[in-house]
């Protein structure tokens, strides 16, 4: 039996087993079109279709020498990087609009070419003379870096085929616009085409290509999610307009760890590394204060050490409310539960607002205790100690539960003057060179030991 055709939209991608005028996906009008498959074997031979070739396979004991990397001297980029650029890679860079996306390319731009490599930056967004613009101010401006304006992806590969460069940056992925796809340029059909043609150039040439891409309203990069699984190496520059610090996080990479960071500080001479992030986060701690809380995380391999700041008022309101800025809502309201239910401390008619200071995002679980103690110390209206950090997940039954690189963690805190940690029993065994590690096995002991309450 024949198998029957298939057809897709070129605006949303949605698939149909038919043809029709519209798409019941997106609602666009004469977008569908049909899916030609690659055809092979005996059956396509009757049909004169072009027999492919043979696929050369490899064992698992086949050994790779590592690819070797470029080193672009922002350390906080290598290091998200995994180590460097590596030839042949494809980078995606989201972020949101003015956060500094095009400040750190084109300074990466010039790190990279002063490097050794040749590097082109095509702009479909700025003209030449906006991009020099930027470059007098960042003091650029005798980095042997090429410049061009462009959205049309064909001319743009014409280009880099005839320039041969060893690192190309398109800013945005966005503004291309090749014209054998039936679409207006920032498509989802538009934005896949463009990604696949580059990324394929990019690894037919040996030449590394890093995209810069728009997110949404909800922080996603725009566009279809296929562009994430086409490249190499997915990062997000994220950051609060009204903090000078930057993050770059990389959330995917074939060539390093995920979940590493790079932190930046926003300067009027362009972004600046950060090779302490932990220092500058609680550079603005001043006396202890109910509320505050240091905790010390990690992020990717590095230990980060970051306060957490609660707030704990009643509420003229019927309905209290919760405010987390940093921080999951889910797991503060978790957290709320688990203290009202196992620990009998309520908060109701009560506003908490919870903050994670200098604009850093956290996500790990071993957060928890740090927030219940940053609750509990605005709520009783008792600061702890300004030489103490805290760690250690809750679960819902009230129990502390270790968490990972115990020993990192507090080699970060101690670095930073601190001398006291609380986490949870069992993880590391006593303290460290001095550091007085205080353990508990659930949240009750824990309560009434440090506020007395419970």
């Amino acid at each position: 039996m024949a198998k029957p055709n298939s057809f897709s939209c070129t605006a949303c991608g949605a698939t149909f087993n038919k043809w029709s005028g519209r798409c019941d996906g997106c609602g666009e009008w004469n977008s569908i079109v049909e899916d030609k498959p690659l055809s092979a074997g005996p059956a396509s031979k009757s049909l004169g279709a072009r027999r492919g070739h043979s696929v050369h396979l490899t064992d698992l004991s086949t050994k790779e020498t590592p690819p070797p990397r470029t080193h672009s001297g922002m350390n906080e980029l290598d290091r998200v990087l995994g180590g460097g650029l590596v030839p042949s890679s494809a980078i995606l860079v989201g972020g949101d609009p003015g956060i500094g996306k095009s400040t750190l390319l084109l300074q990466a731009a010039a790190r990279f070419a002063q490097a050794g490599l040749k590097t082109i930056y095509v702009s479909g967004e700025e003209a030449s003379a906006q991009v020099r613009m930027r470059a007098q101010r960042l003091d650029l401006t005798q980095a042997p870096v090429q410049l061009a304006a462009e959205t049309n992806l064909r001319d743009i590969l014409t280009t880099l085929e005839a320039e041969k460069p060893q690192l190309v940056i398109i800013d945005s992925i966005q503004t291309m616009w090749a014209d054998n796809v039936e679409s207006a340029p920032g498509s989802v059909s538009q934005v896949r085409a463009a990604c696949h043609e580059l990324t394929t150039f990019a690894k037919r040439r040996n030449m590394s290509v890093i995209l810069v891409g728009h997110v949404t309203k909800d922080g996603q990069i725009a566009g279809p999610r296929v562009v994430e699984h086409m490249v190499d190496t997915v990062l997000y520059f994220e950051g609060e307009r009204g903090h000078q610090f930057r993050i770059l996080r990389a959330v995917k990479n074939r060539f390093g760890p995920a979940d590493e960071i790079g932190v930046f500080e926003m300067t009027g001479a362009g972004l600046a590394e950060v090779l302490n992030p932990s220092a500058l986060f609680l550079s603005e701690r001043g006396q202890p204060s109910p509320g505050s809380v240091v905790f010390s995380g990690i992020e990717g391999t590095r230990p980060v050490l970051v306060e957490f700041q609660a707030l704990v008022a009643p509420t003229p309101h019927s309905q209290p409310r919760r405010t987390v800025v940093g921080w999951d809502g889910g797991r503060l309201a978790m957290i709320l539960a688990v203290l009202e239910a196992r620990c009998g401390i309520p908060f109701a008619g009560l506003d908490v607002y919870l903050n994670v200071a200098g604009g850093m995002k956290v996500s790990e679980p071993a957060a928890d205790l740090a927030v219940a103690a940053a609750l509990l110390s605005a709520r009783e209206d008792v600061a702890l100690p300004a030489d103490t950090v805290v760690f250690g997940e809750i679960s819902l039954s009230g129990a502390l539960r270790p968490v990972g690189q115990t020993e990192n963690r507090l080699k970060e805190a101690q670095k930073l003057g601190f001398t006291t940690a609380i986490a949870p029993s069992g993880g590391k065994p006593g303290g460290d060179g001095g550091m007085t590690l205080r353990q508990y096995g659930d949240l009750t002991a824990f309560v009434g030991d440090i506020f007395g309450a419970g």
